[in-house]
């Protein structure tokens, strides 16, 4: 994956009432199933006495999550979860954890309109949601003879090609972040800077957030 993907950047919340049924939707961002269930369970234990909490997350790009999952929490099977899991994957919305805490108000939906409830819920805390771009990156470490070092540093600024340290020892050692769509040519064309004398190892990917 070398895109860049949208996630969310701060919490957010929205309340939708129907036929007197309170859906208080809460957006939180998450970045592992672990974190994710952790902070359902905040939710459990800062809102007790509730009739339902139901959730979906997707962590990482929401056209390629590492991972995504869902529950009904008792809701009829196929009216809430998920419905909410597709309001966060048509707006691409990664690194997200939404639940939806329902209050039932006396009056029942059905499933068609316990769908819209959570569908709604949750398209209307995302409308107040802050997002933040990431460049999906991968850390690489270049070695090189010490009579390179600059015109290498000067060639990594050039390509957008974020320098984090430095150490050395019978070379330079630069440890670098590099965009994935950059890293593919990277090899090569350092090979063809240094005459071969630059050696690149990638131990990691991740991401960084656009500037």
């Amino acid at each position: 994956m070398s895109q860049s993907y949208s996630v969310l950047a701060a919490p957010a919340a929205f309340e939708h009432v129907e036929k007197r049924s309170v859906f208080h939707a809460i957006l939180l961002p998450v970045s592992s199933r672990e974190e994710a269930m952790a902070e359902l369970a905040k939710i459990k234990n800062a809102q007790p006495g509730a009739n339902h909490y139901c959730w979906a997350y997707i962590i990482g790009a929401a056209a390629q999550p590492k991972t995504l999952a869902f529950s009904d929490d008792g809701e009829p099977s196929g009216t809430a979860g998920k419905p909410m899991l597709n309001v966060l994957q048509h707006r691409e919305a990664g690194d997200c954890l939404a639940v939806v805490v329902r209050i039932f108000g006396g009056v029942k939906l059905g499933a068609g309109g316990l769908v819209r409830a959570y569908s709604a819920a949750v398209s209307g805390a995302l409308d107040l949601a802050q997002w933040q771009t990431l460049v999906p990156t991968c850390s690489v470490t270049i070695a090189i003879p010490f009579a390179l070092e600059q015109k290498v540093r000067h060639f990594l600024a050039e390509r957008d090609i974020t320098q984090i340290d430095a150490h050395y020892t019978e070379k330079v050692y630069l440890h670098c972040d590099v965009p994935e769509d950059v890293y593919a040519q990277l090899d090569s064309a350092l090979a063809d800077l240094s005459a071969g004398a630059a050696m690149l190892t990638r131990p990691e990917e991740k991401a960084r957030e656009k500037e």
